[in-house]
């Protein structure tokens, strides 16, 4: 085929017209081991806990404190990740996230009071916070329009199946090598796939373009994805399909246009829906103990809600490119019967545990719905921190559960009722979904027809 040589090149143009291809799979697999690590080492002091609180001694309002030090982590760590993905690039921030919690959950492995071990939590957050953020926003800017919550759904696959590992993990290395040898073997692993991205990940094409920086590595990058299209450094590289934003970033960048109700409405139901996943996380093996189910038992049947809550979200995928944010609604309306039940009515404890697993992932599934939809309605100049953003805020949800959590195990209350209290969150995320739905397509009716007016 005949090269063309362009003297302006809309890369927003190029990366639309293609399909997945070769270079986004490596892309997604590379994102979704790292995702992994990320998942297995956030999750898995929920499956340690009671090793741990038997060591040390905790009680639940220590562990309570403990799984909230990583969230506040995380908060932290979202909004300076953000930054720096906005700054420097997706590519070293998130490399720099990667070695760094690889590092701290190993480091954990040798705590031996409750402070160290708060401030290890706290710290190891920091990193882990600023993690599915970054990998988003790369492989968005990656990803054609169409397929961009296709594609942040198949990343959190990887962070789901870390989540649904660490409890299986924890029963195979804690009981031989402690819970010690769990932070050991998953910090290492880590490391292990961070070294990995510094050798293969790439910047992301579109944050080049709109720092207009590093022409040769855009062209390069472009002939990789197509040998067949003729630009050279000396190409001018724009992107037709959003607004050009030079100057430093601020907060109110995300409340402009239309984001001044889509951002709202992502930060409150994505908080929500974090705290309601996060309590029921962190405290779920242990509620399950209370009910009189083995341990081990009790941390299977987490890992088994955690992959259900996957494949739920997998389900989900492509409907919400197709349809939008409506589609997100469905999981958590449906969950809002199953709390209820659960929450009010007695029943054995096979059943029980069937509706745990069933509940978890309609919870997960709305959740994953709305974490897909994070980051697309944002310029690729902000997208980092809109999407950093909009997790440490959500974070803040994530924060709350874990010690709302504690303290309702420690009212006296009947510990089943907890889940009448979760039914908040299904029941705000779904009116928050349905809200960026309207303005998303209240926006596109606009915009169909100011272009109808000037082509009248």
């Amino acid at each position: 085929m005949r090269e063309r040589s362009q003297p302006v090149f809309d890369v927003s143009a190029f990366m639309d017209e293609r399909k997945l291809s070769a270079f986004n799979i490596r892309l997604i697999v590379l994102s979704w081991l790292i995702t992994f690590c990320d998942g297995l080492d956030m999750m898995m002091i929920s499956y340690t806990a009671p090793y741990i609180a038997d060591e040390m001694a905790l009680d639940r309002t220590m562990l309570g404190n403990v799984f909230s030090a990583g969230l506040l982590g995380t908060v932290l760590g979202g909004f300076a990740f953000a930054y720096l993905g906005d700054r420097i690039g997706r590519r070293i921030s998130i490399i720099i996230a990667a070695f760094a919690f690889g590092v701290i959950t190993f480091a954990t492995g040798f705590a031996q009071t409750y402070e160290q071990l708060l401030w290890f939590r706290f710290i190891d957050g920091l990193a882990l916070g600023g993690m599915l953020p970054l990998a988003w926003a790369l492989n968005i800017e990656y990803a054609p329009k169409r397929l961009r919550a296709t594609v942040v759904t198949l990343i959190m696959v990887g962070y789901s199946l870390g989540t649904t590992l660490a409890g299986p993990i924890t029963n195979w290395l804690a009981p031989p090598f402690g819970w010690q040898g769990v932070y050991f073997a998953a910090g290492a692993a880590t490391v292990f796939c961070a070294a990995g991205l510094y050798f293969n990940l790439p910047e992301s094409i579109r944050f080049l373009v709109a720092r207009g920086r590093n022409q040769d590595k855009i062209a390069t990058i472009i002939k990789r994805l197509d040998p067949a299209v003729g630009v050279s450094a000396q190409t001018d590289f724009i992107l037709s399909d959003e607004p050009e934003i030079k100057k430093s970033f601020r907060v109110g960048q995300l409340f402009e246009g239309r984001l001044v109700l889509i951002t709202p409405l992502i930060w409150l139901g994505y908080a929500v829906s974090t705290l309601t996943v996060y309590l029921h996380a962190s405290w779920g093996p242990i509620i399950l103990e209370n009910l009189d189910v083995a341990r081990k038992t009790a941390a299977w049947v987490a890992s088994g809600s955690a992959l259900a809550g996957a494949v739920a979200g997998l389900s989900l995928m492509r409907f919400t490119d197709r349809i939008g944010p409506f589609a997100i609604a469905v999981f958590p309306i449906a969950s809002l019967p199953v709390l209820l039940f659960m929450g009010a009515a007695s029943m054995p404890t096979a059943l029980f545990l069937f509706m745990n697993v069933l509940v978890v992932a309609l919870i997960s599934g709305g959740h994953y719905g709305i974490l897909s939809i994070t980051s697309i309605y944002y310029p690729t100049a902000i997208r980092a921190n809109g999407g950093g953003w909009a997790s440490s805020i959500a974070k803040v949800g994530g924060v709350a559960g874990p010690i709302l959590g504690g303290l309702f195990l420690s009212s006296g209350l009947p510990v089943i009722q907890i889940f009448l209290f979760l039914m908040m969150g299904p029941a705000i995320l779904t009116l928050c979904v349905i809200g960026i739905g309207w303005v998303v397509r209240a926006t596109k009716q606009e915009e169909g027809c100011a272009h109808a007016a000037v082509n009248a």
